[in-house]
């Protein structure tokens, strides 16, 4: 059966010498994966580009009956070419973690017309945003996980339940800071949720570490979360 959707990039790997195998968050079927061919060929060139994390597509897949058997692109192409993503070296590094988090927050092979809503309008948003950046990884997770269930209204919310869980590090290899230091984060996460373009944090040290709280409090929500490798890359970008 062929189906015609929506899809936003998640991820890839590579599969035998010049396919792939595409992670793609899709309109009408939740989250797929697909066999492309010959993708990775040196012509013709650039075709591989289209597979970059949260690249926006349209495209047509064939789903086959069998579960067993993967899916393959029948056609596809890109829907909205960005502007900037690609090409500043911050607003990638944010792209990087946020698609290493949405790949394993996001499972549901079932559509979710809202969830795909925000991550297609605000990375389009992202894309032609022009100051403020720098705190846009922590907003998106925020608003994110309301859509995925476990949002908070109040920076109280989400330090309580990182507090509860315990400050020592996890097996992932992030650590919440002391309580006193989370509880000092609780205005600047009111800021995010309420008024976030006139947030006050003042640097990248802090928000640095309020990064790793978000992280921390979807590994409390999201089971196998696993380590975000991510966050050091963005951190670096970020830091003073």
């Amino acid at each position: 059966m062929l189906v015609k959707t929506r899809g936003i990039v998640l991820s890839y790997l590579k599969y035998r010498e010049t396919s792939i195998i595409a992670r793609i968050y899709t309109e009408r079927l939740g989250v797929q994966s697909y066999v492309v061919n010959s993708v990775r060929k040196a012509k013709p060139p650039g075709r591989i580009a289209l597979f970059q994390s949260f690249t926006l597509l349209d495209l047509v897949a064939y789903t086959p009956k069998g579960s067993s058997t993967l899916s393959r692109l029948s056609e596809y192409r890109c829907a909205e070419p960005f502007q900037t993503l690609p090409y500043d070296v911050q607003k990638s590094s944010v792209v990087l973690l946020l698609s290493e988090v949405v790949s394993r927050a996001v499972r549901e092979e079932e559509p979710n017309e809202p969830l795909f809503n925000f991550l297609h309008d605000t990375m389009l948003a992202f894309d032609q945003q022009e100051t403020g950046t720098e705190n846009f990884a922590l907003i998106f997770l925020l608003h994110l996980a309301g859509y995925l269930g476990f949002g908070v209204s109040t920076g109280g919310e989400l330090v309580d339940q990182v507090i509860m869980a315990g400050s020592a590090p996890t097996s992932y290899g992030v650590s919440s800071p002391p309580t006193l230091r989370l509880r000092e984060f609780e205005g600047y996460f009111d800021e995010l949720l309420g008024n976030p373009f006139q947030s006050t944090i003042p640097n990248g040290r802090v928000r640095r570490e309020l990064l790793s709280v978000v992280i921390r409090y979807y590994q409390l929500h999201v089971e196998q979360m696993g380590e975000i490798r991510s966050l050091d890359i963005l951190s670096e970008v970020l830091a003073e």
